[in-house]
């Protein structure tokens, strides 16, 4: 059969389109079989590249460095209290402790503003009066430079619908407290937080759209049917593994229809249709629920190469979300935990609770693009996913020993299995230097060169 476009999608009546993930048949060679039609397709993917991706996943308010770090260094520790949910995933981490975010050290900001602002950027909050700081830190303005998912927005975002996709849940204000994706300095990107809103934006053709809400919304439950034409004669010239490559995608996107659907079947039975088609994404009950869809609507844009740098923001700084819904429910508001004396050990038990139910986030990420299969891999292994934190611990407000986490190959440029433990000697800049380069940037500084003295050995190549 005559090889796929990279770019194609199945189309159906009224303009709708769903993108196809990657299929053998785009390297020329999907009815082949045998060692040839191996080496054909690494040679072809080679020619072509399957995609690398970035994604950021952050969590707030610093961790409990004692049930955070790993027991043992290099290939040989073991998985520690709080990440012991990824477990399953230690063959393709990097655990990463012991890195400063030394740039916090200057300019201006309170602990958690610096923290949230310059994490992906590296480099100090512009001065000015919008944001007050706590105590007596005085005033601070926006970040002040380009974030590092930006950054790779201008090398690997520009061929896809979407530069890059920006997720969150329950970020609420617009603040300082509350953007870490900059397009430049003065320039925060706000993260969408409705997860139907982030399915119209992705998956919908709504630039064009005349429609009203209700009638969009009817085409999203209805777009896969529109396309089953268009998706019979495709499956027909495809090989068995493509066809089961491509049955997967088109039922994780039927499966989060359903699911948008049924978390409003209450308020149908209630309400009018277009009213009750939303729960409220801002509940504290609702977190975990539209956390979920989030991560699989993510997951899903980069399956259907729609974006290839994305993020999704667990709440903001200062988040003071009441995580009610654990086996043993948490009534305090993690913020508020979060200043707790280190001899609090109730206090210590709960903030361990939290981190290690944000470790089990991390994992469903992860597990879902680990299963979605991609060239000689998975999506996971053309992808690089950061786990990052605005600060170390709560109650010092510290930005030193910051708990980072990679997961993912980025297309074999990093190898996992790892724990990176480090003593200070390398600032937080050179762990962004090292994400640039997993994806071909040949630099060897970025954010504030001050606080930059090169990638960190070892991490990429």
């Amino acid at each position: 059969m005559p090889k796929l476009n990279r770019r194609a999608f199945l189309r159906g009546v009224g303009g709708a389109a769903i993108a196809l993930p990657w299929l053998e048949a785009m390297s020329g060679c999907g009815r082949e079989a045998g060692p040839r039609a191996s080496r054909l397709r690494s040679s072809q993917q080679a020619m072509d590249g399957v995609p690398k991706r970035f994604v950021v996943f952050f969590s707030a308010n610093g961790t409990i460095p004692g049930n955070w770090v790993p027991d043992g260094v290099g290939g040989d520790f073991s998985m520690s209290p709080i990440l012991g949910p990824l477990a399953a995933h230690k063959a393709k981490l990097n655990v990463l402790s012991g890195i400063d975010m030394l740039s916090t050290r200057s300019g201006p900001g309170d602990g958690h503003q610096k923290g949230m602002g310059h994490m992906l950027t590296g480099t100090e909050l512009l001065e000015g009066d919008q944001f007050p700081g706590g105590g007596n830190s005085g005033t601070a303005g926006w970040g002040g430079g380009i974030s590092v998912d930006q950054e790779l927005v201008k090398h690997i975002g520009q061929t896809t619908r979407l530069g890059s996709l920006e997720l969150g849940v329950q970020v609420r204000s617009a603040t300082v407290w509350s953007r870490m994706s900059y397009l430049g300095a003065d320039q925060p990107v706000p993260p969408e937080e409705n997860p139907y809103a982030a399915f119209e934006r992705v998956f919908g053709n709504l630039g064009d759209d005349p429609l009203g809400r209700a009638e969009r919304v009817a085409r999203r439950r209805t777009v896969l049917d529109t396309v089953m034409s268009d998706y019979q004669n495709l499956s027909a010239r495809l090989g068995a593994s493509d066809r089961q490559r491509l049955d997967n995608h088109l039922e994780s996107i039927r499966e989060v229809e359903r699911r948008l659907d049924a978390n409003a079947g209450v308020g149908e039975s209630c309400a009018t249709p277009t009213l009750g088609e939303v729960i409220d994404h801002n509940a504290n009950d609702n977190y975990p629920l539209v956390g979920r869809l989030q991560m699989d609507l993510l997951a899903m844009a980069l399956a259907c190469d729609l974006t290839r740098v994305a993020s999704l923001q667990w709440s903001r700084s200062v988040s003071n979300v009441r995580f009610s819904w654990l086996p043993t429910p948490v009534p305090e508001g993690h913020h508020q935990l979060s200043h707790e004396g280190d001899s609090n050990g109730d206090a210590v038990d709960k903030l361990t609770r939290i981190n290690t139910w944000y470790a089990e986030q991390f994992a469903y990420l992860l597990g879902r693009l680990d299963s979605m299969p991609e060239g000689d891999g998975t999506v996971l292994d053309n992808t690089l996913v950061l786990w990052c934190n605005e600060l170390g611990k709560g109650n010092s407000h510290t930005r030193n020993n910051m708990p980072y986490v990679l997961a993912g190959g980025a297309g074999g440029a990093v190898r996992g299995g790892r724990h990176l433990a480090f003593d200070g000697d390398h600032p937080h800049n050179n762990l962004l230097v090292s994400i640039l380069n997993a994806f071909d940037v040949d630099t060897d500084s970025f954010g504030n060169p001050a606080f930059c003295t090169g990638p960190i050995p070892g991490l990429v190549g």
